[in-house]
């Protein structure tokens, strides 16, 4: 350990969010959060128009970013967090940081976003790709299509499929359709290694994000053979412009340049850490991160990890990757890419005002109102079941073009029934990922829940009860932010290795969610028509593909 005296000693996590990021100061010695600071971005994402430039509409399925955004809010953020917290600032000996997974953005050789040259400010592909940004569809199923017919072998290890949020599908999709764009970028990255870069000044990626987003596998990249199959002259993108090395998780990329010193007000110099997903890391804050413990991260969608002893090939999964969550062992990510979200548009879009009246009354927020009215009625009452696909399905169908289902309702469907019909589509969503980790023989043996949705009660119930499993929340809501403070803690040499400062600075709450088995058997009944749905509409017919068609069309011609 470099420092004996481990009470003073801490770490900085930065958890960047989709909307916002949050900055932590943690105690080295057992985790502890002394203070924290939220900033979110200036500018709104990006899904329908152009924010900035000349304002143009944007395709269907896009989700853009302005990357300098990150920087401003991370600037502010840290200083607050340091000030809040009362430390000697030159206790700080270590910065980890997470980012949304996936989000990809085309930089000049020093890091400028592409965005900030006048000549691309209105080209859409310029901006940063947030990982929800499924325009690259098309270059996503193409991709598929070639390794399969080349029998690539890497392709397994992403469940035989690929999603659009990945880095070399929306790579193909700026090559495509932005050339000059394209041809004056130097280096397309991970938001995770830009920032990391940012504050070092040294350019490297991640070993979980390169496995998980990047297709690095078994030491390469897909061939530029392959590449070149997909669109002439797109062969040498891994070699022209993302050739630079990849570091494990909890290693330090380098020492925070000056600049960043003066702003943060801590030493230059101090280790920064690798860069990690803003689900994988939260596997350590929960102290999950030995094969078997998986952790689900529940927010405005939800990540499922799994670390595993050896690699198995799994249908669906998003990924699996060496080194994918710790450095030495494998792990697999799989996912639902709408959870939060689909109750935030159900809010949004089908409440009514007296219910909100209510929620003001009582002080509390719309979604206590209307899940402490869904509880009151017996599973099953509300006669109805949805499928959670309103923004695609991640896993196990990894299809963007999938979208919601609500079935069963009538004219005396109330608001909560809807409600509890939606959060009970997420459970089983889950429930379907488990089970097809364990019909591959991959053991799920312990479960850990992270994210923002662990402060509902009824809902953490409700999945103890549908996945037969007792389930563990996280200690800390800050999980990303103080999953990042432990892996600063690593690059900063304070402890060994992840595993060792997980186990000291990681954890989970008293709280344990246990599974009522006659809950659970009623359950079981609405998770029979879920399946089926499930099946008709994700691999039966393609009614949800069409409609996704004739809606694009129709905004053509608009």
């Amino acid at each position: 350990m470099i420092n004996e005296d481990l009470e003073n000693t801490y770490t900085i996590g930065l958890d960047f969010g989709t909307l916002s990021v949050r900055a932590a100061v943690v105690r080295v010695s057992d985790g502890a959060v002394l203070a924290d600071a939220v900033r979110e971005y200036r500018t709104p994402i990006m899904d329908r128009t152009l924010a900035v430039g000349d304002g143009r509409a944007l395709p269907p399925d896009f989700a853009l970013q302005v990357p300098a955004d990150y920087l401003t809010a991370m600037c502010e953020a840290v200083p607050e967090a340091i000030l809040r917290a009362n430390i000697k600032k030159d206790q700080i000996v270590g910065i980890g940081l997470d980012c949304t997974s996936a989000s990809v953005l085309l930089t000049d050789s020093t890091g400028t976003p592409m965005c900030e040259y006048p000549e691309f400010i209105n080209e859409p592909q310029a901006y940063l790709k947030l990982w929800k940004h499924h325009g690259a569809q098309d270059q996503a199923d193409r991709i598929v299509a070639l390794a399969k017919e080349r029998g690539e072998s890497w392709l397994a290890r992403y469940g035989g499929i690929l999603s659009s949020e990945m880095l070399l599908p929306k790579a193909l999709e700026a090559f495509e359709n932005a050339p000059a764009l394209y041809s004056a970028t130097a280096e397309i990255v991970d938001l995770v290694d830009w920032l990391t870069w940012e504050l070092t000044g040294t350019l490297a990626y991640a070993a979980g994000d390169s496995g998980y987003k990047r297709m690095y596998q078994d030491g390469h990249y897909p061939d530029p053979e392959f590449l070149e199959g997909l669109a002439p002259g797109f062969g040498s993108v891994f070699s022209e412009k993302m050739s630079h090395p990849i570091v494990p998780l909890g290693s330090r990329v380098g020492g925070l340049i000056e600049v960043y010193a003066e702003v943060f007000g801590i030493p230059a110099g101090t280790a920064v850490a690798a860069g990690n997903i803003d689900a994988h890391v939260q596997c350590a804050s929960v102290d999950a991160v030995r094969p078997g413990q998986m952790t689900g991260i529940m927010g405005t969608s939800t990540c499922w990890i799994l670390p595993s002893a050896e690699p198995i090939e799994v249908p669906g999964v998003f990924g699996l990757v060496d080194g994918g969550v710790v450095d030495g062992s494998w792990a697999y990510e799989a996912g639902q890419s709408a959870v939060g979200d689909i109750f935030a548009w159900f809010v949004d879009h089908c409440v009514p005002a007296s219910y909100f009246a209510e929620a003001e009354e009582r002080g509390v927020s719309i979604h206590r109102v209307l899940g402490a009215k869904a509880a009151r009625e017996e599973v099953g009452e509300h006669g109805m079941v949805a499928l959670d696909w309103w923004n695609g399905n991640r896993s196990t169908l990894v299809d963007s073009r999938l979208s919601g289902l609500l079935v069963g309702q009538t004219l005396t469907s109330t608001p909560e029934q809807q409600y509890r019909a939606h959060l009970e589509s997420t459970a089983f969503g889950a429930r379907v990922i488990i089970e097809n980790f364990e019909e591959y023989g991959v053991p799920v043996d312990e479960l850990r829940i992270a994210g923002g949705l662990i402060k509902d009660a009824f809902l953490m119930q409700m999945y103890a009860d549908i996945l037969r499993r007792p389930l563990r929340t996280a200690k800390t809501l800050q999980a990303g932010a103080h999953g990042s403070a432990i892996f600063a803690a690593v690059a900063a040499g304070v402890y060994e290795d992840v595993p060792t400062a997980a186990s000291h600075m990681g954890g989970v709450s008293e709280t344990a969610y246990k599974p009522n088995e006659e809950q659970s058997l009623k359950y079981d009944k609405l998770y029979e028509q879920y399946k089926y749905l499930y099946d008709l509409f994700g691999r039966g017919n393609r009614v949800m593909h069409t409609l996704k068609e004739i809606r694009s069309q129709a905004l053509v011609r608009r």
